[in-house]
């Protein structure tokens, strides 16, 4: 085995080291063999010294996009709308005027009647033997009137023969006249018999809905009491109650004083029940009472509506009611979903002419073909924010795109901003 020749130790190269540092052999640092290494911390020292001199900037996103619209101006009715109750136009309880057992209930409860129909039969026959009785009675005191009429004539003729005194015929003259007066009660009393035999039948009073029975058959009724049998309610027409407070009742007299005509007679009300939109019902106000109530500080009113078998409406029931108030021309309407609200009340966001958004508070009134009457706050040529609303912050900036809302939302009276037509500043020319 051939063994090679060399330096023999823990340095194969024979190379110390030590040597090398005190510079008695520069191999090892040779700058030949170093020269990669230091090429790259050169690369990395120039990194981090342009790294620290390099600062981070803020670069701002983009103004969010928005739709902007002008109110729309029109000429719009008011209208004042009211909570109210339905009740019937007339309410009847049906009871028994006559004592006696009820004998029949002819009708079904709950069901529809009209005007006339057979309801109860107490049971008749005291009654008719009463009135049979009252019959003979007259018979026996237009007797007794014939005789005494007789004996009247036959003293008069006496009197004037001298057959007779005076005295006789004041009698006859009395008796006569006593007979005539005993007809006159006697039919009286027949009347009276014939009324209470009427009572044992008893008819519907007028057309509408009969409640239950309250009186079996067969019980007795009438005892002491006029014993109530059973309600019928009328639900065809219908009234609706509703009250007006002073400063609705003060806002008709401006206009009657401007001379508006108003009429309660006249005037044309619509109604909805709770379940239904917009105001459905068509009637007419035929009642105001006569002053305000001190106590409420509200005045009576009643309105009166066609509810046709089978009845549409109940009595009972919580509706709203609109009466017009005028009309105003040059009302300012705006969509309902630019409107918002806050614990400071409701507002709008409008893009000024440098397309920053403002806050404006805003008095808003009724509801006219699906847009939002504005009382106060807008004078009529701001640009709201009727898309993006989210994204539109008060001081904040836009780019805003204007929307043609008049002749639409005229049109199919729904809310605005649903067709873009260019994009511009609110302040520059369409």
């Amino acid at each position: 085995m051939t063994r090679r020749s060399g330096p023999v130790g823990p340095f194969p190269h024979g190379r110390n080291p030590e040597a090398a540092v005190r510079g008695k052999d520069t191999t090892l640092f040779s700058p030949v063999l170093n020269k990669p290494a230091l090429v790259l911390a050169a690369l990395l020292l120039a990194g981090i010294l342009s790294g620290c001199e390099r600062q981070n900037q803020y670069v701002a996103p983009p103004p969010p996009a928005v739709s902007v619209s002008q109110p729309l101006k029109k000429e719009v009715t008011d209208y004042l709308e009211f909570t109210g109750t339905t009740q019937a136009v007339a309410t009847v309880d049906i009871r028994a005027r006559v004592q006696g057992f009820l004998q029949t209930a002819t009708f079904r409860e709950g069901a529809f009647v009209k005007k006339n129909d057979l309801l109860y039969i107490i049971d008749p026959r005291s009654y008719q033997a009463a009135v049979d009785k009252a019959v003979a009675d007259l018979a026996d005191k237009k007797a007794q009137a014939e005789k005494a009429e007789v004996e009247h004539l036959r003293n008069q003729r006496l009197f004037k023969e001298n057959a007779t005194s005076e005295k006789e015929l004041v009698n006859a003259k009395a008796a006569r006249d006593s007979a005539k007066a005993n007809v006159a009660a006697a039919e009286a009393s027949l009347e009276d018999a014939k009324i209470n035999l009427g009572y044992c039948t008893i008819y519907a009073p007028l057309s509408g809905r009969i409640a239950r029975n309250q009186v079996d058959v067969g019980n007795l009724v009438g005892a002491g009491e006029f014993t109530l049998l059973t309600t019928i309610k009328q639900y065809d027409p219908i009234y609706a109650y509703f009250t007006l407070n002073e400063r609705q009742l003060l806002r008709l007299m401006r206009l009657a004083r401007k001379g508006r005509e108003y009429a309660v007679q006249d005037t044309v009300i619509h109604m909805a029940l709770a379940n239904e939109n917009g105001y459905p019902h068509e009637g007419r106000l035929d009642y105001a009472d006569l002053g305000v109530d001190q106590s409420t500080g509200t005045m009576l009113m009643r309105g009166v509506f066609s509810n046709p078998n089978p009845p549409a409406i109940l009595p009972g029931l919580f509706v709203r009611l609109r009466v017009p108030a005028g009309s105003r021309p040059g009302a300012l309407l705006v969509s309902e979903r630019a409107i918002g609200s806050d614990q400071g009340g409701q507002f709008v966001l409008v893009v000024n002419s440098e397309d920053i958004v403002e806050m404006r508070r805003i008095v808003p009134g009724n509801v006219t073909d699906g847009m939002r009457v504005i009382e106060e706050g807008l004078n009529g040529d701001e640009w709201i924010v009727v898309n993006g609303i989210q994204r539109a912050r008060p001081g904040a900036k836009v780019k805003p795109t204007r929307v043609d809302s008049a002749a639409r939302d005229a049109a199919a009276g729904t809310p605005s901003g649903n067709a873009p037509n260019k994009a511009a500043s609110p302040s520059a020319k369409p």
